[in-house]
């Protein structure tokens, strides 16, 4: 009855816990039957807590795999990513190629272009340089033939200075002779046979001797024009101002009762053969002192300006003048535009002046108006003066 009891109980739905029942079985086979039973269930018990630690090893061994695969799929995402930022990047770094790429080929047909272009270039240069090298081999042939030309005029020259030379020599020689005579003879009847001769025939032997000595006077000049065309120049630094001044000094002592100013700028310095330079300024200062002979108060100025960045030298007077129409014959041999009566001359001074300043690279020109002085300029290195136009483009030296 406890049996059914404690099976009724056991069977019975308590809402608190159990009581302890103690309970003694004195039946063998129910004892057996219940440790058999008790027995399976500890069996049973034990069984199921294998399976559970089985289970729960399982589970753990899940969960570890779950965590390496988690692992893994973190690293294989890393990789992925990794893949893809490398991919990202190649493909950056492929476009940056495809970009240099078009860039070269690009740059490639714009230097094939250019070499095209050079090459066309290369090609008009090579038929110009053809047309140039048949214009080259013309003008060398002209060249040689001028070349040619200039032997056989300076072979002439050459003749006809050896000519030249004999003709001075001739005219030093036979032609002074004569002169003489005639000078001589001409003096000696007007001393001896003065008192015989009435007053016309004392004035043609005058005119005689005037003639003969003017004749004598040309020659000298003639000769002197000739030499100054020939032989080497010595070219060295000439002090112009302190040329002048000894000119000066020399005309005011021949003629000390004239009253001419000179002004004559200092420093004036220039390149070129001495003797011949003083030739050139003996005649324009003598010219300018000639021809101021009939003012009370003469003017002679020597000075220097600038035309065309070239040094200009000039002599100006305040004496008779010129006409500007005479201009581009002033420097003509022979050419004379005042009477010998009023300021006596050969007419060969100018000429020989042309020449010293044409065998010094340089140019020479005149200005001037009547009764109111005259002006010469000239250069000594490069011939910037108009000769044949006057100089009245350089009046603002004045």
């Amino acid at each position: 009855m406890e049996a059914c009891r404690e099976d009724a109980v056991m069977e019975g739905k308590a809402t608190k816990a159990p009581p302890e029942v103690t309970a003694e079985i004195h039946d063998p086979l129910l004892l057996e039957n219940y440790a058999r039973a008790m027995l399976n269930i500890l069996e049973d018990l034990t069984g199921e807590r294998r399976r559970l630690e089985e289970t729960q090893r399982a589970v753990l061994n899940i969960l570890d795999d779950s965590l390496v695969e988690k692992d893994r799929l973190k690293e294989t995402q890393r990789a992925i990513l990794n893949i893809l930022q490398d991919s990202s990047e190649e493909k950056e770094w492929l476009e940056r190629m495809q970009r240099a790429i078009l860039n070269i080929l690009q740059d490639s047909s714009e230097e094939k272009m250019r070499l095209e272009e050079s090459q066309s270039a290369m090609l008009n240069l090579l038929e110009d340089f053809d047309i140039e090298r048949t214009r080259t081999e013309e003008a060398n042939r002209e060249l040689q033939d001028a070349l040619e030309s200039v032997r056989r005029a300076k072979e002439a020259a050459d003749a006809a200075n050896r000519e030249l030379e004999a003709f001075s020599y001739s005219v030093s020689h036979d032609l002074r002779a004569p002169l003489r005579a005639m000078d001589g003879f001409s003096q000696a009847l007007i001393e001896d046979y003065y008192d015989i001769l009435d007053e016309e025939g004392r004035d043609y032997l005058t005119e005689v001797r005037n003639a003969s000595q003017r004749m004598a006077q040309l020659i000298d000049e003639l000769l002197k024009l000739s030499r100054l065309t020939r032989g080497e120049m010595n070219r060295t630094t000439v002090d112009l101002s302190v040329m002048v001044q000894n000119i000066a000094k020399a005309l005011k002592n021949s003629q000390p009762e004239r009253h001419v100013t000179f002004r004559i700028a200092e420093g004036l310095v220039a390149t070129g053969d001495p003797t011949l330079l003083k030739v050139v300024l003996d005649n324009l200062i003598g010219n300018a002192w000639k021809f101021t002979s009939k003012k009370d108060i003469a003017l002679i100025e020597f000075g220097a300006t600038d035309f065309e960045e070239t040094p200009v030298y000039f002599v100006r007077d305040n004496g008779a003048g010129f006409d500007m129409k005479y201009a581009g014959k002033i420097f003509g041999t022979f050419q004379r535009l005042h009477r010998d009566e009023d300021f006596p001359g050969t007419g060969i001074g100018l000429s020989i002046i042309q020449r010293i300043i044409h065998r010094h690279g340089g140019s020479v020109c005149a200005e001037g108006e009547p009764e109111q002085g005259a002006t010469f300029y000239f250069t000594l290195d490069r011939p910037v003066l108009k000769e044949r136009l006057g100089c009245s483009y350089l009046r603002h030296t004045r």
